[in-house]
């Protein structure tokens, strides 16, 4: 357990220090394993993406049980693959830059500063980029740094200590999975159902526990923990996400901001219910989200190797 937290650990500072793996990423790679799968057992049935999530979620957590073996009989190695794969499997430094470079590109004062933030846009959520303005840039990039904060940074950390390295790398497989083929459109309906469901089932806890972080911390970004706490209870449960509603209204709250509203997605159009209680968010409060994403990685890596000690 020492060995868990002690790779945990280390893991989160090279995330912080190094961010995402520059060439061959694993995820990158288990993403393009996953659509060659896709191509033999896609069928527009729920049977179809039970099988299809089943086989790669298992051939994952199979791999990390045996990584979690060898570093059983080798504690330091144990530390090293563990901090490996928490470093793999860690996106909460790259989020939190992109966000704080989107607001940088949506206050410059040279005119490609839009045109930037739009090209910047898909790597941090799903929207599209030509039907926004800087405003609707600015609120899908506090929603999204909320959101993936929660995925990319709090989750895994937190099944990597209830796991270790199986926890770490079955999470994000499940989270890739989602994020390829849980969409509510005509191709995934049924066949990512399982994707979806299980997602939101691994996300549950993290969820709340990001939401948390966000209220204890809604100080340290010029907010209020009261009222980050009065809109998770409040509009949180609007939100079509179980997931995504706690951790976006606690944020939305800690930031003093409203959230939600018109959202475009390639697969179509959503109307959000509004978070938050605040004006709509502007350049200034993306920095502010992005400093808050980057408190919440580094209290949930510290509760994270407590809780595996």
């Amino acid at each position: 357990m020492r060995t868990r937290a002690a790779g945990l650990l280390l893991g989160a500072l090279a995330d912080a220090l190094l961010g995402d793996p520059r060439r061959f990423h694993p995820v990158a790679g288990f993403g393009s394993v996953a659509a060659a799968v896709e191509r033999r057992t896609y069928a527009d049935r729920r049977a179809s993406g039970v099988v299809h999530t089943a086989v790669l979620v298992g051939g994952v957590v199979g791999a990390g049980v045996a990584v979690e073996g060898v570093g059983r009989r080798h504690p330091l190695l144990g530390v090293a693959l563990t901090a490996l794969a928490t470093w793999t499997v860690l996106g909460g430094s790259s989020l939190a830059a992109h966000g704080a470079a989107l607001a940088g590109e949506l206050t410059a004062s040279d005119g490609d500063g839009l045109a930037a933030a739009r090209r910047r846009l898909p790597s941090l959520c799903g929207r599209d980029p030509a039907s926004l303005d800087a405003a609707g840039m600015a609120r899908a990039g506090v929603e999204s740094l909320a959101e993936n904060t929660s995925d990319a940074v709090v989750a895994p950390l937190f099944w990597g200590a209830v796991a270790g390295v199986p926890g770490l790398l079955g999470y994000r497989a499940v989270n890739t999975l989602d994020a390829m083929v849980g969409y509510r459109s005509p191709r995934y309906a049924r066949f990512g159902w399982a994707s979806a469901r299980l997602d939101d089932a691994a996300n549950l806890l993290p969820a709340r526990v990001c939401a948390a972080l966000c209220v204890v911390l809604a100080p340290a970004v010029g907010g209020s923990p009261a009222a980050a706490l009065a809109a998770w209870r409040r509009d949180a449960g609007s939100h079509p996400s179980p997931n995504a509603g706690p951790v976006e209204a606690a944020a939305a709250g800690a930031l003093g901001v409203g959230l939600g509203g018109r959202t475009v997605y390639a697969h179509g159009v959503e109307e959000r219910p509004r978070l938050g209680d605040g004006p709509a968010p502007v350049a200034a409060d993306l920095h502010r989200a992005a400093r808050l994403s980057r408190l919440v990685a580094g209290a949930s890596a510290v509760l994270a190797a407590l809780a595996a000690r």
